[in-house]
């Protein structure tokens, strides 16, 4: 089946049985939303995924032949699982075959609607190179760099020019196979890390570069389209990473000027528009830090994720819209105005906090171990403004073969800023239980309560570099929420 031109809207066509071709966490908030469109669920589950919970959280589960990652990157047994179960539809979250065009396409040939953009937009954007000129030729700003396959002889040449420079995995997204370098010396050994990562994790180890912005921000624009019109969702920032990938994800992003936002968001839509996109992607952007409170700061394209992000709850908090609905509603053939999103909402006061509670151990240069174990007690806060969405449970053996997120924490705040919203998280933080695991619990506590992150004076470098710090500072956090959590002899029952 010939992909669809840019700008044509998916046939109106009802889904009735929609398959997730997912895992986890994210699975089960799929489910939640297509039960209350009177969608049903199937899941499907590696082997040794079989005790996870996202398997019964759908109306049906079907098993794969395969363990781990490689059962949910085998497209035709997805596609198989979803025929023989009688979907419509396929929903493949993110990660794993969710940026595939070839997938998409794999769908669209077996009659099954993609929930997600065509074969085309995610071809578009799923090659950094095809993506950073669509983002020159939208008049979008970008850093210096190279715009196909690059050798390690091209990269040499390249640092000697510019001083710095980011190598990333043409493939790739997710800070899998990109790393930063400043030294020559350290080149030889930055390209083959960078290379082996992009091959494990995307089967494809070509590499190219951008010229390194030094103090930077992470701010990224969510955007829907129809495939004739499109709107921006405002931004998010995520600049609170570790080596490259994300830990804490807020909307708005704090202290933005407020002409540097429309300027981020218009250029976000552009990239959208001139794509046809029909459906959800997330805009990406560096922001210099220093001139991010400047009405005339300086921003730069990184890349366009073509799918739902992990970090997509805060926006749904700040704005009250479920973008698992829109995501259904637009692959049944929907259009924004019929959404009622004819234009983008009004940017509405409070802010949103997301905190990704990770099986994970920290040393003090940032780097981060896997762990994993069997849950022993598996208690999360509630509340107004809380919520989590998490796929553990008491009594649970974890492994080390899948990401490492076990849930997300989000709190908002409806009046005050993120410093409030930061707060709130903390202390929602400080109620969870987790045992048996090691946890970033601590982590995230001591990061959250840093005055330098209070006020947003960070970069994406900021994790990394005060890691020692927060760790010491994450034992203090670790007995504060001992004593929050414990309950004290004596105490009535």
């Amino acid at each position: 089946m010939p992909d669809a031109p840019a700008g044509a809207r998916p046939a109106a066509r009802p889904i009735r049985r929609l398959l997730i071709a997912n895992r986890g966490e994210i699975a089960i908030r799929i489910a939640r939303s297509a039960a209350e469109l009177g969608i049903e669920t199937v899941a499907v589950y590696s082997r040794d995924d079989a005790l996870a919970l996202h398997p019964r959280k759908t109306d049906q589960a079907r098993a794969l032949d395969a363990d781990g990652p490689a059962a949910y990157l085998d497209a035709a047994a997805l596609v198989a699982a979803a025929r023989e179960a009688g979907c419509d539809a396929v929903h493949p979250g993110y990660g794993f075959l969710s940026e595939q065009a070839s997938f998409a396409q794999a769908c669209a040939d077996a009659g099954l609607a993609f929930v997600g953009p065509t074969p085309r937009t995610l071809a578009l954007f799923g090659d950094k190179a095809a993506a950073r000129a669509h983002a020159i030729r939208c008049g979008v700003p970008t850093l210096p760099g190279t715009d196909r396959t690059t050798t390690l002889e091209e990269a040499r040449a390249f640092l000697a020019r510019h001083g710095a420079m980011m190598l990333k995995a043409l493939a790739g997204g997710g800070g899998r196979g990109m790393r930063p370098v400043t030294d020559p010396s350290q080149l030889d050994e930055a390209f083959a890390r960078c290379a082996s990562e992009a091959r494990a994790a995307f089967g494809d180890d070509a590499l190219y570069v951008e010229r390194l912005m030094p103090r930077a921000r992470h701010v990224e624009v969510q955007v829907a389209g129809d495939g004739s019109a499109a709107v921006h969702l405002y931004e998010r920032e995520c600049s609170l990473q570790r080596q490259r990938q994300k830990l804490v994800e807020i909307a708005p992003a704090p202290g933005l000027a407020p002409a540097l936002r429309d300027r981020l968001l218009g250029a976000a839509l552009r990239l959208a528009r001139e794509a046809g996109l029909a459906n959800l992607a997330t805009v990406e952007f560096l922001v210099d830090a220093d001139g991010a409170s400047r009405n005339d700061g300086e921003f730069a394209f990184v890349e366009a994720n073509a799918r739902l992000q992990v970090e997509h709850t805060v926006t749904e908090e700040l704005l009250g819209i479920d973008l698992v609905r829109l995501q259904l509603q637009l692959a049944q053939g929907s259009t924004l105005a019929q959404l009622g999103l004819a234009r983008s909402p009004a940017l509405v006061t409070g802010c949103a906090v997301q905190a990704r509670i990770n099986l994970e151990t920290m040393a003090a240069d940032g780097t981060a171990r896997p762990s994993a174990g069997t849950i022993a007690a598996y208690e999360l806060p509630s509340g107004r403004g809380i919520r989590v969405d998490g796929c553990g449970y008491a009594g649970w053996k974890t492994g080390l073969r899948f990401d490492s997120l076990l849930a997300k924490l989000i709190v908002r705040v409806d009046s005050g800023g993120f410093a409030q919203a930061a707060a709130k998280a903390q202390r929602a933080l400080a109620e969870c239980r987790i045992d048996g695991v090691s946890t970033n619990l601590d982590f995230l506590q001591a990061l959250l309560g840093h005055p330098d992150v209070r006020a947003m004076r960070v970069t994406t470098r900021f994790v990394d570099e005060r890691a020692g710090e927060l760790i010491e500072q994450s034992r203090s956090a670790a007995q504060r929420r001992f004593v929050e959590t414990a309950p004290t002899a004596g105490a009535a029952t």
